[in-house]
């Protein structure tokens, strides 16, 4: 029989997230037209494109927000596409999703934000709790802000908060939907070493959709860029700076 410590290390063997020829269309336009694509554990890989190219869409099909036309998603070794409910919520539970938005919850203060998840999935009691939100709180530097309602703090300040609730259950994987979008360049580059802290401090494995290629640049260990609902490029910055291809020459220099 195979113990927990085979087990872990059997997954850790295998990519943290595997997808093999993923299709999604709306009607008769295609998002999504056959992505294959791994993520090692501890890696961040960074997707780029253009709008409406479906970075987003991949990140909801990953976590079973919208369910794909064919293909394979595998997630720490699970098979999520054909997963019921209660199996996905387990699966759920050990990712962590960082709205474009943020989507805090207007009528709870900080506090009760990034409580929100451990109050419902977490068997902390009270004490352990209050403990754990002032440590995620800090970990993002709002730690004096948490009495506040969402509407009294700054959209850098929210993507901050929705940083640390996406932290709250201890995840081992990360999917940020533009993470930096809309905030001036001093609070994105805030935000991205925030990123680049959970990559030394806790090895988190992270898919990042961003049109910031400055902070692309900076916390992706690998880019992937889509273009029609296909992969067109792969690899470092610096690889993806040689390529050749016209489309990508242009939107690595910020043309498109």
């Amino acid at each position: 029989m195979m113990n927990s410590g085979d087990n872990n290390e059997a997954r850790n063997n295998e990519p943290a997230v595997v997808i093999q020829d993923l299709r999604k269309s709306f009607g008769r336009q295609k998002v999504l037209d056959g992505i294959g694509l791994q993520v090692a554990n501890g890696e961040t890989v960074v997707v780029l494109g253009r709008s409406g190219t479906g970075k987003s869409v991949l990140l909801k099909l990953l976590i079973g927000l919208q369910k794909a036309d064919s293909g394979s998603i595998r997630v720490q070794g699970r098979e999520i596409t054909t997963l019921h409910f209660k199996d996905l919520n387990q699966v759920r539970g050990k990712i962590g999703f960082l709205f474009q938005q943020a989507a805090l919850y207007d009528s709870l203060s900080i506090e009760e934000n990034v409580a929100f998840p451990l109050d419902r999935h977490s068997d902390l009691q009270r004490g352990e709790r209050k403990e754990r939100v002032r440590a995620l709180l800090e970990t993002v530097g709002m730690e004096q802000h948490g009495k506040k309602l969402p509407s009294q703090i700054s959209g850098g300040m929210k993507k901050r908060v929705g940083l640390a609730r996406a932290l709250a259950l201890e995840p081992e994987i990360m999917l940020f939907d533009e993470p930096t979008a809309g905030l001036d360049p001093i609070t994105a580059a805030e935000i991205n070493q925030l990123i680049l802290g959970l990559q030394e401090k806790h090895k988190i494995t992270s898919i990042i959709v961003t049109h910031d290629i400055r902070g692309a640049r900076t916390v992706s260990h690998r880019l992937v860029l889509l273009n029609e609902g296909s992969i067109v490029a792969e690899g470092t910055f610096e690889e993806l700076k040689k390529n050749r291809d016209p489309f990508v020459a242009q939107f690595l220099l910020g043309d498109l």
